[in-house]
């Protein structure tokens, strides 16, 4: 059978992809074909950006083509995401049964955001509240592992009807990372729309209960990942981590001050300064600065936000995330204490915030030049 777009139609019109009442051609989700001899490359429109979803679409079509048009066509399926359906589904409303939202960021990555986040999280458990944590690092999430959780998968349940993804625990935390979907070899390889609808399935199609935190650990830089979370919840608040050092510093001010501006008026809860100094266990006493001195904590001063911490360069913390627990579950060592009182600081300024100030309003996008508040 000679290859041709009606035969590789006629092929995919079985297939009828997951919510949709009609077949793929039908629905005009077939965008383009190209035949190449024997070989076949299409685009396919699709509105859910999981890999799951997209591993099912592109494997369907390889079937029908190779059943229905030619057993031996190599066929390559390019995978586009409506992004205007992504931009439909964003709520900007607060979660239900969730009091607090606390986003921990960074303006560059390698700064430690990740285990802040994490030891934060266990630290407000430790402190006898309900706590939720959102990796949405989604180009690449170790929240997983530093629970200790890689190579588990969550399941779904049933909530008022719907199915729910069900979080898993670990150390009393709540958590959800997009390392339980991708392969811990695999690449996430999206475009700015597909992970902002991967970071708002995590959100909002999930069965979190009632939480006193849900912390929200973001991807370095201040791009499409903030902006859709900005757009999707109302955040209590925003914490930047920085090291020392001045090219760090200057990623992290960025940082504050998109929080900041106008257009988002997310308010910064504070800085912490993570790998401050280095201790060498045979001197305790010593400390080395090896990114430099007091660089967060005098940002801290310049933008006038609460500094919040000044965590050191320690081993047994690498040691820690690696082995799935949270340094700050070590008990009556000096570092446990460091992340113990910076999760206290974290609260003062949380609680000062709400004291003060009316709740976040959720961001909505009125041009392609800025912002306006909802």
């Amino acid at each position: 059978m000679k290859l041709t777009n009606e035969v590789v139609l006629s092929a995919l019109s079985n297939i009828t992809l997951p919510n949709e009442g009609k077949n793929i051609v039908d629905s005009g989700a077939v965008k383009n074909i190209q035949i190449f001899g024997t070989d076949v490359e299409l685009d396919v429109e699709i509105k859910v950006p999981t890999l799951q979803y997209k591993k099912r679409v592109e494997v369907d079509c390889i079937k029908a083509i190779h059943d229905h048009a030619f057993e031996k066509s190599k066929v390559k399926v390019n995978l586009i995401i409506n992004a205007s359906e992504i931009k439909s589904q964003i709520k900007g409303v607060p979660i239900p049964g969730i009091k607090n939202i606390i986003a921990i960021s960074s303006g560059k990555g390698g700064v430690g955001k990740s285990t802040v986040s994490a030891n934060f999280a266990v630290g407000l458990v430790d402190l006898g509240y309900r706590v939720g944590v959102i990796d949405a690092d989604i180009y690449g999430p170790s929240m997983h592992i530093m629970f200790g959780l890689q190579g588990q998968s969550p399941k779904t349940v049933m909530v008022d009807g719907k199915s729910k993804i069900k979080p898993l625990v670990s150390h009393g935390v709540k958590l959800l990372s997009i390392g339980f979907f991708a392969q811990s070899q695999q690449a996430v390889v999206w475009r700015g729309p597909m992970a902002s609808k991967a970071l708002n399935q995590l959100l909002w199609d999930t069965d979190w209960g009632e939480l006193d935190f849900l912390v929200v650990d973001l991807p370095p830089g201040t791009g499409d990942i903030h902006l859709s979370l900005v757009q999707s919840i109302p955040l209590t608040g925003a914490v930047v981590v920085s090291t020392p050092q001045h090219i760090a510093l200057a990623d992290a001010k960025k940082g504050v001050n998109m929080f900041m501006m106008d257009s988002i008026n997310v308010p910064v809860l504070g800085i912490v300064e993570n790998m401050s100094y280095f201790t060498p266990r045979e001197l305790p006493e010593n400390k080395y600065y090896i990114f430099g001195k007091d660089g967060a904590k005098v940002l801290a001063e310049q933008l006038k936000i609460d500094f919040l911490a000044q965590i050191p360069l320690v081993q047994s913390v690498r040691e820690a995330s690696d082995a799935g627990r949270p340094a700050v579950l070590q008990g009556a060592t000096p570092i446990a204490r460091d992340y113990l009182n910076m999760t206290k600081k974290i609260l003062s300024s949380i609680k000062k915030r709400n004291a003060n100030f009316a709740p976040t309003k959720a961001v909505e996008l009125t041009n392609s030049k800025g912002c306006s508040s909802k």
